[in-house]
């Protein structure tokens, strides 16, 4: 039988990023139509493979420019470009991390992590159009830092990643594609396209998975969100929403007035 974990473990461990979407396309093609076996313990290392570029800094460091010039759309390109990367690794950790849960939660972490490793490429192209490279500019390295904050309980790693960051590019990439396409950017807004429309199936996954746990642990589904978000993310939450995506990925109707609600208060 395929050995899908050791696959998984020397992708997540891959330090070049065009190595690292090599092996998880092959990774994918050895079991998109396999049944997995399940993980009986965790086999994800602390840290990911990464490059030694980009230069990881705060937040508020990442380079911000307009986007009526190349450099402007290029820092755009960069940062998510990023984001796409350590979705990749998030994927896969999330694979290998959690062991006991259904061998359908296996298949559903490698088919995102085969997702994003096509939404880097897509971008890596674009940057290359654009005359830069991954690693060109700083980045942050928030994603990663939530993924270790979650890593003890695979409840807490579905609510706080799928369905808190990575459901934040549902709400903010239809307004990156307006503010692209009136700078007469289609080649980056046909990439985006792509990923926000792929994106919402991660997300839905994320919604699945989590309320199957909290189905399994006897818990409020909503309710559980909620806490959890109150007792474990440091982040605002911030409108606007893109409701009909959330919706779409698994937000119920309460859960979205909730999120309006924290966001009034945070006004």
């Amino acid at each position: 039988m395929f050995d899908w974990q050791a696959s998984a473990l020397k992708a997540l461990q891959a330090k070049d990023p065009e190595q690292k979407c090599r092996l998880v396309h092959a990774l994918w093609q050895q079991c998109a139509d396999q049944t997995l076996t399940a993980v009986e313990h965790c086999q994800a290392p602390e840290q990911p493979g990464r490059p030694a570029q980009p230069e990881l800094v705060h937040p508020n460091a990442v380079p911000r420019r307009r986007l009526g010039s190349d450099k402007g759309r290029a820092a755009l390109v960069h940062a998510v470009a990023h984001i796409e990367f350590n979705a990749i690794n998030l994927a896969l950790d999330a694979a290998l991390r959690f062991p006991g849960m259904p061998t359908a939660f296996y298949h559903d972490w490698l088919s995102v992590a085969e997702d994003e490793a096509r939404h880097y490429e897509l971008l890596a192209q674009r940057l290359a159009n654009l005359n830069c490279r991954y690693g060109d500019l700083p980045a942050h390295n928030g994603l990663w830092e939530m993924a270790m904050a979650t890593s003890g309980d695979v409840m807490m790693r579905m609510a706080l990643v799928p369905r808190v960051l990575e459901a934040r590019g549902l709400d903010v990439t239809p307004g990156m594609i307006e503010r692209l396409m009136s700078a007469g950017d289609e080649q980056t807004v046909a990439a985006l396209r792509i990923i926000l429309a792929e994106e919402e199936r991660h997300v839905a996954i994320g919604s699945h998975w989590f309320q199957w746990i909290c189905q399994q642990r006897d818990l409020p589904p909503q309710a559980t969100f909620l806490q959890l978000l109150r007792e474990h993310y440091q982040g605002q939450i911030a409108g606007p929403f893109n409701e009909d995506a959330r919706l779409r990925a698994g937000f119920s109707e309460e859960e979205m007035q909730a999120l309006a609600q924290l966001d009034a208060k945070a006004s």
